[in-house]
């Protein structure tokens, strides 16, 4: 069951809240409609329930707040707009991801890719989707986890009346099989078709909650639609039949001067009294009129909430009816609906903390998905790798670059090699894309705050540049065997420190990348973060006064082991100083500063918004 009681959104401006002091439940087993006008805060009303957005109140999911719910996807299933996705992924690869995230099994994709009859379409993109097509991806992306609730905003807008009709029918099954349904609507004919339970909204507040009999009497009413040229006469004609035959009708003049829109006749009645004088009918059909919400003017009911106290209940555990009102929300005329009131006293609901979704339950398997569900990962290795190929060709060819450099394809006119630029840019992605692209949760982003997601962007990050560096040194040199025969490649005697300070370069690249991206949020910020190492920071490092030094860092391995008690073999030594070379190179100096900047920054802002929400 679903209990949101005492919603109130936050005042923006001086402006009213687009929810004020809402209240009502959403069954188990029963498929329940939010309607409302557009405006009306449905939308609103649905954040505030998901801690999406800080306001007043509390909503209690089979009796648990959201923010106490250890799996939130297992309790929750959301729909708010499209699939938050990455336009190029496939639907297959989206739902593998998000699995990865959720913490459930990857054949669980395939079987909700049939369940919602995508079963043939698992390698289509994202982008090349229907609205329909996209409508069943983002519904079968809720159903992921087999949550109990099910919450949907609008969806089935724009969509045809075939498929609009199936996805009903897969919330009634879920409703069915023991799960709660809540769905916003605008239109009250749906409404009543498709659910169980209709709770209407105005203006932010509760004006009737009914069953769909109790909904589809006192809000929906039979009607016949009249166009003719002469609509004015014909409603006098009407009016007046009705009233010498004591028959109750009541006659709207439409907008249009030539509609007319009749209660209580039929169409037989209203054509015979057309023809009888002699009045042309270009249309006349029966339909169904929305009669709209009906505000509220009965006396004002105090109701409180956890926190401050808790609405009145029967002894079986409903809600307490008021005086004059029966048990379908309305009161004895069959009008006026029960609303929810702000509660009187000092006595205020519960504040909503806007909250940011939980990271996911398998973030290695989570980020390998990300990084590989694109061909962006793909095409950017395919650039590094012919271009660092193409330039150690032409660095090789006047003989006077080290061989060092011409493995590397950096020659001294660009400020780092396309290896490291190109480990900086997947770094950037790997938070600039979930940025644009938010996959987590609906209308939350993504989760770069937690530790966890972090070590794992920082593990795979650094994995893909060091198999990136590898593949660009391998590509060198046999393009350097192919043009030039093997006698120019020659092992270095340092050839132990040179590779720790190419894999130094090329994963402090790759970090930077990610943590500036995960700062500024933006990718562009982490391609920044990369660029400015040589360009900025490397200069910085030269300029810096240089005292002549007095003491020497001899021998620091071995008082390393012997203050840690440690008894590494003596190979260790040579890493130990190849690694204090690497920092004390300007490069290596400039990246250890950026990445010290950067990760001060990035725990700055983690505490900063921790302190915030």
């Amino acid at each position: 069951m679903l209990q949101a009681i005492g919603l109130t959104s936050a005042r923006h401006r001086g402006l009213p809240p687009a929810v004020d002091d809402l209240t009502f439940e959403a069954g188990t087993g029963c498929v329940t409609a939010l309607l409302g006008a557009p405006g009306s805060g449905k939308t609103a009303a649905l954040r505030l329930m998901l801690e999406l957005e800080p306001g007043r109140g509390i909503t209690y999911f089979r009796g648990r707040a959201l923010h106490r719910v250890a799996d939130p996807a297992r309790e929750v299933g959301v729909l708010l707009g499209d699939v938050p996705g990455h336009p190029v992924r496939t639907a297959r690869g989206q739902l593998r991801m998000l699995c990865a995230a959720a913490g459930v099994p990857a054949s669980r994709a395939d079987e909700l890719l049939d369940t919602v009859g995508l079963a043939g379409l698992g390698d289509q993109r994202i982008a090349s989707l229907s609205l329909g097509m996209d409508r069943r991806l983002a519904l079968a992306c809720a159903l992921l986890g087999d949550p109990h609730t099910l919450i949907l905003d609008e969806p089935t807008e724009g969509l045809a009346a075939r498929e609009a009709d199936w996805l009903h029918g897969v919330l009634r099954s879920h409703a069915a099989r023991g799960g709660a349904v809540l769905y916003t609507t605008s239109d009250p004919k749906e409404a009543a078709r498709s659910a169980g339970h209709v709770v209407s909204i105005d203006g932010g507040r509760l004006v009737a909650d009914q069953d769909a009999a109790d909904f589809a009497r006192t809000r929906l009413r039979p009607r016949v639609a009249v166009r003719t040229p002469h609509a004015a006469r014909l409603a006098a004609l009407v009016s007046r039949e009705a009233r010498a035959a004591r028959r109750s009708v009541e006659v709207v003049t439409e907008a249009s001067s030539s509609r007319l829109s009749v209660y209580g006749s039929s169409c037989a009645e209203i054509g015979d009294t057309a023809f009888r004088h002699g009045l042309p009918v270009h249309q006349l059909a029966d339909e169904v009129g929305d009669t709209g919400p009906i505000g509220y003017t009965g006396p004002l009911v105090d109701r409180t909430v956890p926190g401050g106290g808790t609405p009145a209940t029967d002894a079986d555990g409903t809600g307490a009816h008021e005086p004059g009102v029966d048990e379908s929300g309305v009161n004895g005329a069959g009008a006026a609906p029960q609303p929810a009131v702000r509660a009187a006293g000092p006595d205020l609901p519960p504040p909503i903390k806007r909250r940011p979704a939980r990271g996911p339950l398998r973030p290695v398997r989570y980020e390998l998905r990300r990084l590989f569900g694109v061909r962006t990962t793909t095409l950017i290795v395919a650039v590094a790798l012919v271009a660092s190929a193409g330039l150690s060709v032409l660095l090789a060819r006047d003989g006077r670059t080290p061989l060092p450099n011409v493995l590397a394809a950096w020659p001294s006119l660009l400020p780092l090699p396309p290896a490291a630029l190109c480990a900086g840019l997947l770094g950037a992605l790997s938070f600039g894309d979930e940025f644009r692209y938010p996959a987590l949760a609906a209308g939350r982003g993504t989760v770069p705050r937690r530790v966890g997601l972090l070590l794992a962007k920082l593990a795979v990050s650094a994995a893909v540049a060091l198999l990136l560096a590898l593949l660009v040194v391998l590509a060198s040199a046999a393009s350097l065997r192919l043009v030039y025969g093997g006698d120019l490649i020659r092992i270095p005697p340092n050839v132990m420190s040179l590779a720790v300070s190419w894999s130094g370069l090329t994963v402090g690249c790759a970090w930077a990348g990610l943590l500036a991206a995960g700062v500024f949020r933006v990718t562009a910020a982490g391609v920044a973060a990369v660029l400015a190492v040589p360009v900025l920071v490397v200069p910085l490092v030269q300029r810096m006064p240089k005292a002549p030094t007095a003491r020497s860092v001899t021998g620091l391995p071995d008082r390393l082991r012997d203050l840690a008690w440690l008894q590494w073999p003596h190979e260790a030594d040579r890493w130990v100083l190849a690694a204090m070379q690497v920092v004390a190179h300007p490069v290596g100096a400039a990246l250890t500063v950026s990445l010290s900047v950067l990760i001060c920054a990035y725990l700055f802002t983690s505490l900063r918004g921790r302190v915030r929400w």
